[in-house]
């Protein structure tokens, strides 16, 4: 999951973006509504964390933005409002959820991945694929009924790829879905994280590299390359 925060205070920005990517939630913060709307129109996000009181745009201008665009994509929205009338007109510009200040973080780790789920409601909680039963939710891994034990980062990218559904990954889409717009486009912990979970799944091996594209998860592990190396 990727999530936009919309905040202008930089401290509690910052302690909600160090306490999702604990929870394996990548973030990007966006401290005013002219930076929100940029990074919007450049990445993709799974929700949007909007402060209805930013510079700029407004939260709410935000909101009617994503709504407008008919991405789907749920807004929680974060106030130090907690009147009826704040809360009526935030959902009547299309909120998703509120959340008032000061809140708890595993309140708001809560409420994220449950606006996840609910947008992803045509596709089952639990996948499977290739002997592979990924469950978002518990965060756990099964592979032919033994369970694997992951971390945060090999989950993400593993969630990634399974919800490719065999289809090729590209190591650029992996850093932007499974880490954050900070993460060096020139670093190889792409390589290094794919690398340690193929391992961590076992043999025989998974996860495919196709040369000079990405990686994907390979359906039929036991047959033929079929021009993927899996080394």
């Amino acid at each position: 999951m990727r999530v936009l925060i919309v905040e202008d205070e930089p401290y509690l920005a910052e302690a909600i973006r160090d306490g999702l990517r604990l929870e394996a939630i990548a973030s990007d913060i966006a401290g005013d509504g002219d930076t929100a709307l940029e990074m919007l129109s450049i990445h993709t996000y799974d929700v949007a964390v909007l402060d209805r009181d930013i510079p700029g745009p407004s939260g709410d201008e935000i909101a009617a933005s994503i709504v407008g665009s008919g991405s789907g994509m749920p807004i929680l929205m974060l106030t130090a409002a907690d009147r009826i009338d704040d809360l009526a007109s935030g959902f009547g510009l299309g909120a998703d959820d509120y959340l008032t200040k000061p809140f708890d973080l595993q309140e708001l780790v809560l409420r994220l991945r449950a606006l996840y789920r609910r947008r992803a409601h045509s596709r089952p909680p639990v996948r499977e694929l290739a002997g592979l039963r990924v469950d978002p939710f518990r965060r756990e891994v099964y592979r032919d009924g033994r369970y694997v034990a992951l971390t945060r980062k090999q989950f993400a990218v593993l969630e990634v790829l399974v919800g490719a559904e065999g289809g090729v990954v590209s190591a650029e889409e992996l850093l932007e879905r499974a880490w954050d717009e900070n993460a060096d486009p020139f670093t190889n912990a792409v390589r290094i994280t794919v690398s340690a979970l193929r391992k961590r799944l076992g043999e025989p091996w998974l996860i495919a590299t196709v040369q000079g594209v990405g990686y994907r998860i390979d359906t039929a592990p036991a047959g033929a390359a079929d021009g993927a190396d899996r080394g």
